[in-house]
């Protein structure tokens, strides 16, 4: 069963994202004294007194405004309340009750879901007279909380648990794992589109101006074969020159790059029109250094003009251009269109699979055999380098340990060498590999 949803709705700058965070526990939303910040749905899931549910952070509603991220945010914060079971609105015990307010109240009971009234920035005992005029809003008894000093967020959670509906036996987390999927790339190249094709709804904002993601965003997927994934919409990465050091645009890229970090398999977005770029490059190398696995994929391919064989001369520039990262499978399709991406979560599954595959000691070493009787091991100042056998570390990535008489033999081309031998043995696309040289007393890690 899935958890009950719980929705942070209110107008901009009332301290909802500071909320999220302290019951996350973690620094999940973006916070920051500027209205709009939170653009999309954020999740965290939050277990309260045996209770497990889903908080879900959301932007500033906004009722009146026509700009058009405004009522994106509006569009994004109205289905988190559409699919919430308990919805917490939350307002400004420092400003005082306001006509937007109101006018978000007015909205809310039209949902005829339970709805707790929550006060923030209540930090001292005076303000609990400024309390009443919230009545007037006709959402019964307001909880004054201060997020920021951790003043009533127990009673609030209380709260919260008493409106949730009754929990059921099955009610507890699925063994199967759930694959973290990281979708990434420079800003506009399609990675939100993609994640709503993904999802089949609108999970998060699409606009053709760059920044508009800079959460990333969690979205849970089951497939028709009951393969679980974890969908992160990430922000646009973009040069580090152009990315000022206190702007939010920052914080958003340090949020794609933990992405990546918590990631088992990458989506790297290319441009279809404009190919791999030099950030596109770097993008790639921080999939690299933290070990994960990775598919190249290039959108807006419906903004191609076809010829002959264009798509496999892409593919072939492509793996030119990230030669480091030859391994990974090149899918070609459109966000915009649908085209393709029916193909995308199986390869997903594909190379998650070789990703945290295990490969037996005698079958690894068979492999390991055959590729030195096809190529000897080299030698350096009379001296040859002996592998003398070969084990499995660990997974996710596959990494193996070989065991050498002088690790400094060790040639990088040899090592490559090994390396492509053990990909085309066991089919090993899209993860990348980690050899480590053992010999007498010293290790040597070679990424």
């Amino acid at each position: 069963m899935a958890k009950p949803l719980v929705a942070i709705v209110g107008r901009p700058n009332v301290g909802k994202s500071t909320f999220f965070n302290k019951i996350a526990g973690r620094r999940i939303s973006i916070v920051e004294d500027t209205p709009g910040v939170t653009r999309d749905r954020v999740y965290a899931d939050v277990d309260w007194m045996g209770r497990r549910f889903t908080l879900i952070d959301t932007g500033g509603i906004d009722m009146r405004s026509d700009d058009v991220l405004l009522a994106q945010m509006r569009r994004q914060a109205q289905i988190a309340m559409d699919t919430a079971d308990v919805i917490c609105f939350f307002c400004d015990g420092r400003t005082g009750m306001t006509t937007e307010d109101s006018e978000v109240a007015a909205y809310l009971r039209r949902t005829h879901k339970p709805i707790l009234l929550v006060i923030n920035k209540v930090d001292h005992k005076a303000q609990m007279n400024d309390l009443y005029e919230y009545y007037n809003l006709g959402l019964g008894d307001p909880v004054a909380i201060s997020s920021t000093n951790m003043l009533g967020l127990g009673d609030l959670l209380e709260e919260i648990v008493k409106l949730l509906p009754p929990a059921e036996p099955d009610e507890q987390e699925e063994d199967d794992h759930v694959i973290q999927l990281a979708v990434v790339g420079r800003p506009n190249v399609g990675k939100s589109s993609l994640c709503n094709r993904l999802l089949s709804e609108e999970r998060t904002m699409v606009s053709d101006i760059p920044g508009t993601t800079r959460d990333a965003i969690d979205t849970l997927l089951t497939d028709t074969d009951g393969t679980h994934y974890n969908i992160i919409d990430t922000a646009g990465m973009r040069k580090k020159k152009a990315v000022e050091d206190e702007s939010l645009e920052k914080y958003s890229v340090l949020r794609s790059i933990a992405a990546i970090e918590r990631c088992d398999v990458a989506l790297l977005l290319i441009d279809a029109q404009e190919g791999v770029t030099e950030q596109d490059t770097k993008i790639a190398g921080l999939i690299l250094d933290a070990g994960k696995s990775v598919i190249v994929v290039v959108n807006k391919w419906d903004a191609i003009e076809k010829e002959t064989n264009t798509m496999e001369e892409m593919r072939k520039q492509i793996i030119s251009d990230l030669k480091f990262m030859s391994y990974a499978p090149v899918l070609f399709l459109s966000a915009l269109t649908g085209q393709r991406v029916q193909n995308v979560l199986g390869k997903v599954k594909e190379v998650f699979e070789n990703y945290r595959r295990r490969i037996p000691t005698g079958v690894l070493n068979e492999a390991l055999a055959d590729a030195q009787a096809s190529l000897q091991p080299p030698m350096q100042g009379g001296r040859r380098l002996k592998i003398y056998y070969a084990t499995q570390q660990a997974v996710c990535p596959p990494t193996f340990i070989f065991f050498v008489n002088n690790q400094d033999l060790m040639h990088f081309a040899y090592e490559r060498y090994l390396e492509n031998h053990f990909r085309k043995s066991f089919q090993l696309a899209g993860t990348p590999l980690r050899i480590i040289l053992r010999e007498k007393q010293k290790d040597a890690v070679r990424p």
